[in-house]
């Protein structure tokens, strides 16, 4: 009984001076790719302008019962177990961890466009939109591309203002390259605010990462404090009511009591006593009145919240990009790689290297 042996067919040694020698058949179109890939790439990353970041940091002040869950839920973490629904405190709505949440919002970005801004060496302040859209430095095939792309979309109608919601198809693009250019990451650990902004000026770059920080601020002392200040603004309507009634409480007893100064009259004098009792009555409310009032304010300064900045901003000295050698060092390896898989499928030395 003989028995079927499958034999694998043995491959040819590779024989590596061949392919050198069949490489440098190719020597002259190598200097013609690599020079072009060279040139090519270095105008390229040539009119790629230059960008800056700027990076602040800031360490929001949480509440106690917030902070201590936090704590705990970091401690957890730490052994893998995983607290509540890892947002610290149920009465802490916007945790820090949602602050790029709030960042991305439509509503932030579209205040983030009426900043005012002075690029570097110029005498005039635009806003942050119109800087982006006609004054930000660009590589001068953005702009062909954008009039080649005009050409087949119907023009819209010129406005200057912005409605958060209903942006405009120029507007939602702008708020989707700032979104881009401006970024936000929160240590979930230590709860420091990173805030990050690249652009191709620096003294704009450093203006926009400070609005950036202050309008946050404001957007997260606004959230914090609402229910505070709409307290406030109702003991202070009270507050009001209650010391107009006592003045008016006050006028009648005191006008009363002078026209009948010397009156003993029982009617007249148990008249005057019920105008004192009013007044006495009103008195008192306005007095309690005002203690709440004053609670309301103690409140709102309580939930305030305080920022502790940990970075301040700096104008950027040296640039962030592009890094335009490593680039045409890719650019060229590329050709070199393309070229070289050309001059081998030329030679049929890829069947002897693949297997092909």
């Amino acid at each position: 009984m003989t028995e079927n042996k499958k034999t694998t067919p043995k491959r040819n040694p590779i024989d590596y001076g061949k392919i050198y020698h069949d490489l440098l058949k190719y020597k002259r179109l190598y200097y013609i790719v690599l020079s072009v890939a060279f040139v090519l790439s270095a105008l390229i990353m040539l009119s790629i302008p230059n960008y800056y970041t700027c990076s602040v940091k800031l360490s929001p002040e949480l509440s106690n019962r917030s902070a201590s869950t936090s704590s705990l839920a970091s401690l957890a973490s730490s052994f893998g177990v995983k607290l509540g629904n890892g947002m610290g405190s149920s009465s802490e709505a916007l945790f820090p961890t949602l602050y790029p949440d709030l960042m991305a919002s439509v509503d932030f970005k579209a205040d983030l466009f009426k900043i005012l801004v002075r690029p570097e060496n110029s005498e005039q302040e635009y806003t942050y939109y119109d800087y982006k859209k006609d004054f930000e430095k660009k590589p001068w095939w953005s702009n062909v591309i954008k009039d080649v792309l005009g050409m087949f979309k119907s023009d819209e109608p010129a406005t200057s203002t912005i409605n958060p919601r209903k942006l405009t198809e120029k507007q939602y693009e702008m708020a989707a390259a700032i979104g881009k250019d401006i970024t936000c990451s929160v240590d979930k650990k230590t709860m420091v605010i990173s805030l990050s902004v690249k652009d191709t000026d620096p003294v704009v770059c450093m203006t926009m990462a400070d609005s950036t920080m202050a309008l946050l601020q404001r957007y997260i002392t606004d959230y914090r404090t609402s229910k505070a200040r709409v307290d406030l603004e109702y003991n202070k309507k009270i507050l009001s009511e209650a010391k107009a009634n006592y003045e008016k409480a006050s006028r009648a007893y005191a006008a009363f009591a002078d026209a009948n100064l010397h009156t003993f009259q029982e009617r007249i004098l148990q008249r005057k006593s019920e105008l004192e009792t009013e007044m006495i009555l009103q008195r008192s409310v306005y007095q309690q009145v005002v203690a709440q009032y004053q609670q309301a304010e103690m409140k709102l300064q309580e939930d305030t919240p305080a920022f502790a900045v940990i970075q301040a901003s700096t104008i950027p000295v040296k640039k962030t990009g592009p890094k335009r050698s490593v680039y045409c060092i890719f650019f060229i390896l590329m050709a070199f790689l393309g070229t070289s898989l050309f001059a081998l499928n030329r030679e049929r030395d890829l069947k002897m290297l693949f297997g092909m």
